[in-house]
């Protein structure tokens, strides 16, 4: 389903930065040995709203994404979704973004947002660790997002997707459905079904089928979150003592 007339906000993530310390979650997560992840999951219950965090206005997206992360863990762990004022989203962003010297466009790269999350917090809240997921593997996609209270992604917004109010795969990768052609763009996933995954952005949840996801998601962190392990939350089969010591090898 296609319309003209869909309201969106701006876009603002960077294109990836390689690092090779970033730490991937198939080291520390054996998807075999866990329990099944349910078919579905819903992060969405206790939010009432989802804030536009200033991403109308400013290429703010991958600090709005933390925002809205910090929101759905808060209401999942506790029942009520602690809401980050706009101001301390933007204050974050303003820390880490980029200017563009010809166009004036501003956004930031997903892993500078990370790594100042986890040492400064947003809003006050800090983040213990992230890792990398394989974007590809389905199993360790739903997995990650279940274990973890949802995922952190980028997307190669594709200019299709401007008219379409479930982002879809057209079956072409070429002009208006090439990857990047709108821009990129950072959200949070927030739920899953067979059919498909939803994020937050603007303002509101917009859902997206498994095949845009694999055409388009370009990047994917798993996140271990005080806001959402700190009720007795800790995910099962999963070595945090390991790559809490390994995150403080490569970040000390």
């Amino acid at each position: 389903m296609t319309s003209t007339a869909l309201a969106t906000g701006k876009l603002g993530k960077l294109p990836v930065r390689t690092d090779v310390r970033t730490l991937r979650l198939k080291r520390y997560l054996d998807v075999s040995r866990l329990p099944t992840p349910p078919d579905t999951l819903d992060l969405t219950a206790h939010v009432a709203d989802w804030p536009m965090y200033a991403n109308d206005r400013r290429g703010d997206c991958t600090t709005a994404a933390a925002g809205h992360m910090i929101e759905a863990w808060t209401a999942a762990s506790a029942g009520e979704a602690a809401e980050i004022p706009e101001g301390a989203v933007l204050a974050a962003f303003d820390e880490v973004r980029v200017v563009d010297p010809r166009t004036g466009e501003e956004g930031a790269i997903e892993l500078d947002v990370l790594r100042f999350w986890r040492k400064h917090g947003v809003g006050g809240h800090r983040i213990g660790a992230f890792a990398a997921v394989a974007r590809y593997e389905r199993d360790l996609v739903r997995a990650a997002a279940w274990l973890f209270g949802g995922l952190y992604i980028g997307l190669a917004m594709p200019a299709s997707a401007e008219r379409q109010e479930v982002w879809d795969w057209t079956g072409s990768l070429g002009g208006d459905s090439k990857p990047g052609s709108w821009g990129g763009h950072a959200v949070d996933v927030v739920r899953f079904d067979a059919a498909g995954l939803t994020v937050v952005t603007w303002g509101r949840l917009q859902v997206m089928t498994w095949s845009f996801w694999e055409r388009y998601c370009d990047e994917a962190y798993a996140i271990i979150s005080r806001d959402f392990l700190s009720h007795g939350r800790a995910p099962n089969g999963f070595d945090v003592q390991a790559l809490k010591a390994d995150l403080e090898l490569i970040t000390a």
